[in-house]
């Protein structure tokens, strides 16, 4: 076993596959203009769908960061993984050896995993029989062959890990890489999210719940957290990857440091399967618990990229939870939802946000939170609404929380 250490981690690349495009400056270009990726479903008939609007990915060409013999090994949530992770060690310059493999880890976060090519091959199997079932079935579908084909790519003989926490999975896996890099079992980690659940039986089931928006006819708006008219989120896919280094290391081979992970906390409302705690008092907790994580200081925090699904319950929660941390202070911290651009992409969001939220602390930006038209008496904090805002960031907070009364706060500041 390594020396239990208390070393600082730093983010020297980044890679992102969203509804708004692939790619960390096309993303970012669309957040600053407060562009909308959502639009009417596709991928198949929704018809008889209530909520018939969600955010696809447009523009991802597999053959782009894929071997065209390996593209068929993958389900899409696979493939945006390895995309996203390409985008990031291209940006980072690190490069995995002989000498460091043993200690670089990759870790993802995948919330539901192959529901594509589950739903596929259910309908072959039913059709033509066992004969027509791929024998890459099961390697194409489970989670952990998102961290399995990256670390196989790069040669990462580090943790191999899948973190599955609903809507905090990005989260969890990038604060287990932080905490893993700091406490010495690692030196470097590939880090993030992913997801492609945008299936007729998907979307289906989040309808079932009653959680989504029914915006059909202007779907650009649908997306709306913490506005009054808010009526459910929208579903949406994507991932996003993080190079994470220890500090000093990365000073060393003169990486490019966008930004500092400076905090991690994690826990449970133990409450409800799909409620969040009255009041958001596991999410203010989780705040308080990830400042308290490397003694930072409540009142240097100056942006939070919220969890802000666009649900009634889950946006008052949050806003609640805020209050609760900051008090008299609460109206004086930026809070934006970039889902509101986004729409939700369940596993990959805690990941995507996280990217969003070190270009905000690397530029000086914050991005808005589009839709903001109806004030909402009870979610009264300062949502930056509809408009960037230039604004030097002492410490941003990505809050990510998911079904089952799970959280996650990551804490990250300038390099």
């Amino acid at each position: 076993m390594r020396p239990m250490l208390d070393r600082r981690v730093v983010v020297t690349g980044l890679g992102v596959v969203t509804p708004l495009g692939t790619g960390v400056e096309k993303n970012w270009q669309a957040l600053m203009a407060g562009q909308s990726g959502i639009g009417l479903i596709t991928r198949f008939d929704t018809s008889t769908f209530p909520a018939r609007i969600a955010g696809e990915v447009k523009d991802f060409n597999p053959e782009d960061w894929i071997e065209k013999r390996d593209i068929k090994k993958m389900d899409l949530f696979i493939q945006y993984a390895v995309a996203s992770a390409e985008q990031a060690m291209q940006q980072s310059g690190f490069k995995i050896t002989e000498d460091n493999a043993d200690h670089v880890g990759v870790l993802v976060g995948v919330g539901i995993g192959g529901l594509c090519t589950i739903e596929e091959y259910h309908h072959i199997y039913l059709e033509s029989g066992l004969k027509h079932v791929t024998p890459f079935f099961i390697p194409k579908l489970i989670g952990n062959l998102a961290p399995g084909q990256i670390s196989i790519r790069y040669g990462a003989r580090g943790v191999n890990l899948t973190t599955t926490s609903a809507c905090a999975s990005g989260s969890h896996a990038i604060g287990e890489a932080y905490r893993m890099i700091r406490l010495g079992y690692l030196d470097a980690a590939i880090t993030g999210g992913t997801e492609a659940a945008l299936t007729s039986l998907g979307v289906g089931g989040f309808i079932a719940m009653r959680a989504l928006s029914t915006r059909n006819d202007a779907p650009e708006k649908a997306s709306r957290p913490f506005d009054k008219l808010r009526d459910g989120f929208v579903m949406a896919e994507g991932a996003a990857a993080l190079i994470l280094e220890e500090r000093e290391a990365a000073i060393k081979r003169g990486a490019k440091i966008l930004a500092e992970v400076c905090g991690y906390a994690a826990n449970s409302d133990a409450y409800h399967i799909t409620s969040p705690a009255p009041e958001g008092r596991g999410a203010a907790k989780c705040m308080q618990m990830c400042l308290e994580d490397s003694d930072l200081d409540p009142n240097e925090v100056d942006y939070i990229n919220a969890h802000g699904t666009s649900t009634p319950q889950g946006d008052l929660a949050e806003t609640q939870a805020v209050k609760r941390v900051f008090g008299e202070r609460a109206a004086k911290v930026a809070v934006s939802s970039t889902k509101s651009m986004t729409g939700h992409t369940l596993g990959a969001a805690g990941a995507i946000e996280s990217v969003f939220t070190v270009l905000a602390v690397d530029r000086g930006m914050m991005p808005p939170t589009i839709n903001q038209e109806s004030p909402d008496p009870e979610c009264d904090l300062d949502y930056v609404p509809n408009k960037p805002r230039a604004s030097k960031i002492r410490i941003a907070l990505n809050n990510s929380f998911g079904f089952g009364g799970t959280n996650t706060t990551l804490a990250f500041r300038p390099a």
